[in-house]
């Protein structure tokens, strides 16, 4: 399989026939072309990208809305029995294995209806790169078995691209909160030194509560929130170093050979996410806002407006593999190479770093104790 060839798909017919041999063509990741898998031509493909990705005003009825569901082409919903995965591929083309688990019992669904995507991050990593970043990365870890870390790895690497939210938003909030501010005061006290009492001054803390209240504005641009319902959440999240301002319109072209995910988060789920995480930013930029020592019983009251949303495609390179009968997962960005997953641990490698962890501090607090 060649280092920029796509995961593969049975076609019956071609979707973006090559003009030279008729052959099927494919998005390419280094050319950032169709390239024909047979004869190598290439085809630009247009950006149409001229202000940048539209923002859509946030109506949840958008996702009954017929006109907001072409995808440019035919799609078809293909739902695996094994993990219950939903993926979107062309309705000429029969997935071979899930993209998600790798299971083979991949079936045709019904509707497809879905808000099309505003816009996307084509791929830019190859297989073969996705395969050298994340051998590179296993070799990193700590405590991994020297076995595993020897072998190679075969895993079943499928490029897929991920659904998530964007959400924009302006907010004005109003706040009460109380504020304690640190003082101090000179107590006299006795000890006894050397079988001698002896006073002594010192300073002692005391706080002083006080109530205030006051206003915070803060424009919140392109809040990520996935759409994903397939992944372990702690994985996708840390896939982050997505750049957001390479996003292209969308193309169908660039779906070419991949799959992409049925967002499973809908609309209105994915605003709610939005708005906790903006709450809890509003939490944190207006307590760094107050001035005083300690803060307790912050009462936030916010009001949001110009709320809009975008529904766009991340790249990304999903892989599982198996070590000793037991099944692990790791993915790839698609743009930057980079890579977040779950590798096995030797349970000799961590016991020994405890035991050796213990004997450091062991040795110091006796260092210390024997000093006093």
């Amino acid at each position: 399989m060649g280092a920029n060839e796509p995961i593969q798909v049975h076609d019956q017919t071609s979707v973006f026939p090559c003009a030279g041999c008729g052959g099927q063509m494919q998005f390419d990741t280094v050319s950032q072309t169709l390239k024909c898998r047979y004869c190598g031509s290439e085809k630009p493909i247009a950006s149409g990208m001229k202000t940048g990705p539209q923002e859509h005003e946030l109506d949840f009825s958008d996702e009954n809305d017929a006109s907001l569901m072409d995808w440019g082409t035919e799609q078809q919903v293909i739902k695996c029995s094994n993990c219950s995965g939903e993926m979107l591929i062309s309705a000429i083309q029969t997935a071979t294995v899930c993209g998600f688990c790798g299971s083979p019992k991949v079936l045709p669904q019904g509707n497809p209806g879905s808000i099309r995507p505003e816009s996307v991050i084509p791929f830019h990593i190859s297989r073969e790169q996705a395969t050298q970043a994340f051998n590179v990365w296993r070799k990193r870890k700590w405590f991994i078995p020297n076995a595993f870390k020897q072998r190679s790895v075969n895993s079943n690497l499928n490029g897929i691209y991920v659904p998530f939210w964007t959400f924009d938003t302006s907010t004005d909030s109003s706040y009460r909160v109380e504020i304690g501010v640190y003082h101090y005061r000179a107590e006299t006290r006795t000890r006894v030194v050397d079988g001698k009492t002896e006073t002594y001054t010192e300073q002692v803390r005391y706080t002083v509560w006080h109530w205030d209240n006051g206003t915070y504005s803060q424009y919140f641009n392109d809040v990520l929130i996935p759409a994903s319902g397939q992944y372990d959440s702690a994985l996708l999240h840390n896939l982050n170093d997505f750049k957001l301002d390479q996003l292209a319109a969308y193309k169908p072209e660039y779906l070419s050979g991949f799959m992409a995910e049925r967002y499973t988060i809908s609309l209105q789920e994915g605003w709610n996410q939005a708005k906790s995480h903006v709450d809890d930013q509003l939490e944190k930029e207006i307590q760094s806002s107050l001035s005083g020592d300690e803060f307790r019983n912050l009462n936030i009251r916010t009001d949001y407006s110009d709320q809009t949303y975008k529904h766009i495609l991340l790249p990304v390179w999903n892989a599982s593999y198996m070590y000793r009968n037991k099944t692990y997962r790791y993915m790839v960005n698609g743009e930057t190479g980079s890579v977040t997953g779950r590798v096995p641990r030797s349970p000799w490698k961590i016991t020994f770093f405890t035991l050796f962890c213990i004997l450091i501090a062991t040795v110091a607090a006796f260092l210390i104790w024997g000093n006093k």
